[in-house]
């Protein structure tokens, strides 16, 4: 006599599919050896920051006076950080008032000195290290404020009650006052921040720019003999100061001024 068990399909045989299915899925969910997994993290974190500093924006040091009070900075003390933003010129040109970094034209590279190494195998690691944003680029960037910008005439003679633009004074409020250093009476006056110059007409697609401490700044003042008369190449601009990030007791934004508002 055949069995009822007997005459059961074979397809009612206790549960082999699923259980073979569930020792795959614990396979699958199994996490990576560390030796793989820590290289990817590395991996992904080195192309973000590349992608961020080469294309968003990065951290600049500044190494110097010349834009006191506004930015802090000199030879040996511990210079403000400022976040540097790629992004808005791509979108808009610089205006009179915007604080920006720019690399430097060869005429004013002239007291340039390189940081790189000058061993074979540190050097290359600085230069990978610039690549991906860890280290300063070997060039010579700068930072200064827009004053006149294409087609605008920039200038401060003897009588003049400031820096103008297009013959109109310009509001310099925000400059350090009193002067770091004593202009010659002879060849230039506090009201335009050193030596007299001008009048300029800046040309399409340049830009004019000057430091906050003005009196203690080699910026198109001093460059006006060269190739773009002192002006700055748009194309050189590098982006738009947008915060002081460290150290923590002057974080804030960094804000364009208005030029042409009342003193």
């Amino acid at each position: 006599m055949t069995s009822n068990f007997d005459s059961q399909p074979a397809a009612q045989t206790p549960q082999a599919a699923p259980r073979g299915k569930a020792q795959k899925k614990g396979k699958d969910n199994q996490q990576r050896p560390w030796y793989i997994e820590i290289p990817i993290i590395i991996g992904m974190t080195l192309v973000l920051v590349f992608v961020m500093q080469t294309f968003v924006g990065r951290i600049y040091v500044i190494p110097s006076q010349s834009m006191e009070p506004t930015l802090h900075g000199c030879s040996g003390c511990t210079g403000d950080r400022i976040f540097v933003d790629k992004i808005t010129y791509d979108f808009s040109d610089p205006k009179p008032g915007d604080v920006v970094v720019f690399k430097g034209p060869d005429s004013w590279n002239e007291r340039y000195v390189s940081q790189r190494s000058a061993n074979p195998v540190i050097r290359g690691i600085q230069n990978a290290g610039a690549f991906l944003g860890f280290v300063a680029p070997d060039e010579n960037d700068l930072v200064k404020r827009v004053i006149a910008t294409g087609g605008q005439t920039v200038q401060c003679l003897e009588g003049d009650k400031g820096v103008t633009v297009d013959g109109k004074v310009i509001n310099s409020s925000f400059i350090l006052n009193p002067p770091a250093y004593p202009v010659d009476p002879r060849t230039g006056s506090e009201a335009c921040g050193g030596e007299y110059f001008g009048p300029l007409t800046v040309p399409q697609g340049n830009i004019f720019v000057m430091g906050d401490n003005r009196t203690n700044s080699a910026d198109s003042r001093y460059h006006m003999g060269d190739q773009f008369q002192g002006t700055i190449p748009d194309d050189y601009v590098i982006g738009k100061v947008q915060a002081i990030v460290l150290p923590p007791s002057r974080m804030g934004l960094v804000k364009s001024r208005d030029l042409y508002a009342q003193s």
